[in-house]
C-alpha cells in the first residue's frame, strides 16, 4: 500500500485525533449517554446567540460556582461559562465541570466553554 493509500485510509483517525489534541469534543458522554453529530451541531448553533452566563473568576471551580451551574443547568439545559481566571487551564477545568455536573461539554471557543444537560 502506498503512502497516500495509506494516509487518505487513516482520514477520519486523523480528524478525530486533531480534534482530541485541540480540546474539542465531537460527542461528549455522560454516564454512557453519546450525543450525535446531529444533535452537537444544533446544539452549538443554538450555543453561538447565548451570552455567557457564569464567569470563573480567582476561586476557580469552587463547591459554590459548581452548586450555581447545576441549579442553572435544571432550568436551562445549554449554558456558556467564560474563563476570566485560570484561563490556561481552561481545557482541564472545563472538563472537570462538565463531569461534576453530569453534563456534556459542547464546545470550546477562546475563553468561553459551553455545556449542556438535559432536563429530566
Amino acid at each position: 500500500m502506498s503512502d497516500q493509500e495509506q494516509n487518505a485510509g487513516s482520514g477520519a483517525g486523523s480528524q478525530a485525533a486533531l480534534a482530541a489534541a485541540a480540546g474539542t469534543t465531537t460527542g461528549a458522554t455522560v454516564e454512557g449517554a453519546r450525543l450525535s453529530n446531529a444533535q452537537l451541531r444544533e446544539l452549538k448553533s443554538a450555543a453561538q446567540k447565548l451570552d455567557p452566563m457564569f464567569k470563573v473568576g480567582k476561586a476557580g471551580l469552587s463547591p459554590g460556582f459548581v452548586q450555581s451551574v447545576e441549579a442553572a443547568l435544571q432550568h436551562h439545559e445549554l449554558i456558556k461559562v467564560k474563563f476570566d481566571e485560570f484561563k490556561q487551564e481552561r481545557k482541564e477545568l472545563s472538563k472537570e465541570l462538565a463531569a461534576k455536573t453530569s453534563s456534556h461539554l459542547i464546545m470550546q471557543v477562546g475563553h468561553v466553554v459551553v455545556i449542556y444537560r438535559k432536563r429530566s
